[in-house]
């Protein structure tokens, strides 16, 4: 990175995407960069909604919360975000988005090394540019690379996503929202994704639900606003051990998959924060490849339609394009219950 020993003993910033499971493959990077040097502080740009995150995140220094309109500039939000980064003395900024916007802050801030892809014409804006993007597949490997020195080959494995909820603050959570422990397994449900035809459908999930509260499971459906809905049809078909914790703040979600025995749920960002925090989790994927898009932590199951191998493999090379057609809906319940069950089976692994 031709960092100068002065650039190296300053804080580095990650401008990372918007989106929550991307924001959870963040901790790979901090572990990364953590690891090379630690002493050095990290920092990270985040939506209000992301920003609960990071509090789970060990080796994030702090967060400058930031909400960016979507599909327009916001020439002074940019400059507000300039001047609170000006302010934290970075000696680099390292910016995950392709998008011209991303970089603009940290140039404004006069940030020294600007990291990032070419993309959107962002000459100038950025002045440590790198190449070949498209020919990294997965988003961990794209946003590894920027953590990288230039033309460095990728590690094997990367550092895994770790986020740690305290147990005092699990403990006092659980006992103001009423969920304090009576002795049945808990099994989150998260019905919502972003995109179309990721979400497992909501007769599904209530079908499950009434399953597991069978034998003798609580079931909590976590969420944001959209999923009140979907939630509430849920718990009137599973009865009184279904609870309904959709909400707006995302640290809710946090800590309910932290209290989870086992989670179920779409392609999604919560997806993500189950499989990092270490919650045995059953994913169900229908038109997205699961190689691209799944954590880089261990899940207890990857469910997809069945048959249609061929699709499969061909998604390694052509990604989602391979099983646009999928389906979640082919993913059978009793397929989802069955994998849930042997979650709840197996030995409980240390979080």
């Amino acid at each position: 990175m031709n960092l100068d020993s002065e650039n190296r003993t300053r804080p580095v910033l990650i401008v990372p995407f918007v989106w929550i499971g991307d924001f959870v493959r963040c901790h790979s990077v901090v572990r990364l960069l953590r690891s090379e040097d630690p002493e050095r502080p990290v920092d990270m740009v985040s939506s209000t909604l992301c920003a609960p995150i990071a509090d789970y995140m060990p080796g994030v220094r702090k967060v400058i919360i930031s909400d960016q309109p979507r599909k327009r500039l916001g020439w002074a939000i940019q400059q507000d975000l300039a001047a609170r980064l000006r302010r934290e003395d970075y000696g680099q900024a390292m910016v995950m988005s392709r998008k011209w916007k991303a970089a603009l802050a940290p140039y404004l801030a006069g940030i020294p090394l600007r990291t990032g892809f070419a993309g959107e014409a962002r000459f100038g804006l950025l002045n440590d540019i790198r190449w070949g993007e498209r020919h990294l597949p997965r988003m961990i490997d794209q946003m590894g690379a920027l953590a990288l020195p230039k033309g460095a080959a990728l590690p094997a494995d990367w550092p895994l996503p770790a986020l740690q909820v305290p147990a005092d603050e699990l403990a006092l959570w659980r006992q103001k929202r009423g969920l304090t422990a009576d002795g049945r397994p808990v099994v989150t449900l998260s019905p919502g994704a972003v995109g179309a035809g990721k979400a497992w459908p909501p007769g599904h999930y209530a079908e499950l639900a009434r399953a597991l509260t069978k034998d003798g499971a609580s079931v909590w459906v976590l969420g944001g606003p959209g999923e009140t809905a979907t939630a509430q049809m849920i718990a009137a078909a599973g009865g009184p051990h279904v609870h309904d914790l959709t909400g707006t703040d995302l640290r809710n979600a946090i800590l309910a998959l932290a209290a989870a025995d086992a989670a179920v749920t779409n392609d999604s960002g919560l997806m993500h924060i189950s499989a990092a925090i270490g919650t045995p989790t059953v994913a169900i994927f229908g038109p997205t490849s699961p190689w691209h898009w799944k954590p880089l932590n261990p899940l207890a199951a990857i469910l997809e339609p069945p048959g249609d191998e061929d699709s499969r493999l061909r998604a390694r090379t052509l990604g989602n394009d391979a099983v646009s057609h999928h389906r979640t809906a082919d993913v059978a319940v009793h397929s989802v219950l069955e994998a849930v069950r042997a979650a709840l089976a197996a030995p409980a692994r240390g979080r």
